[in-house]
């Protein structure tokens, strides 16, 4: 199942097009570390991440697991452990998974630039709650926590984001 997502929004799979916030640099196809950027294309659904003290354990066909005080993305392109998870304190550049904002309460991990992470070609895209005022990401998707858990529930392992109009192909699955 493909889950389309454009700049006017994202279509849930029973139909309902609902508000997303994307990057600030809007959906490109080529995407660098640090730029802003939505990157177009296919990306499939990992597995899904969430805080167990601020929302319940989603319900979806999708692996899940918990986020820790001690959970980390390395996004340092000079790191190995590049676009992988970690475990803080943490020397490199990296995403803190507990936040103080709700932004990462639940969060969708997208296969992008994952099989294998090519160095700064983007890293830590997520699929994860919206500020309230839909502003705009560091390059992810981000929905309204109740879209959000909806959308968990409504798919399937198989399914992927397709970012953008001409997202064709998939680079990298």
């Amino acid at each position: 199942m493909r889950i389309r997502v454009s700049e006017d929004g994202l279509e849930m799979p029973d139909g309902r097009r609902v508000t997303c916030a994307l990057g600030r640099g809007g959906i490109r196809a080529r995407k660098q570390e640090g730029d802003g950027v939505t990157p177009a294309g296919i990306w499939p659904i990992r597995r899904v991440l969430y805080r167990p003290d601020r929302v319940a354990k989603p319900r979806t066909k999708l692996p899940v697991a918990t986020i820790g005080e001690r959970d980390g993305w390395c996004d340092d392109p000079a790191d190995p452990a590049y676009n992988l998870p970690i475990t803080l304190p943490y020397e490199a550049s990296h995403e803190e998974m507990w936040r103080e904002d709700a932004l990462y309460d639940l969060v969708g991990i997208l296969g992008y630039n994952d099989d294998p992470p090519e160095a700064g070609r983007g890293s830590a895209i997520f699929l994860h709650v919206a500020r309230p005022d839909y502003g705009p990401t560091e390059g992810c998707v981000a929905l309204a926590l109740p879209d959000l858990l909806m959308l968990l529930e409504q798919i399937a392992p198989d399914s992927a984001l397709q970012i953008g109009a001409g997202a064709a192909s998939t680079p990298h699955d």
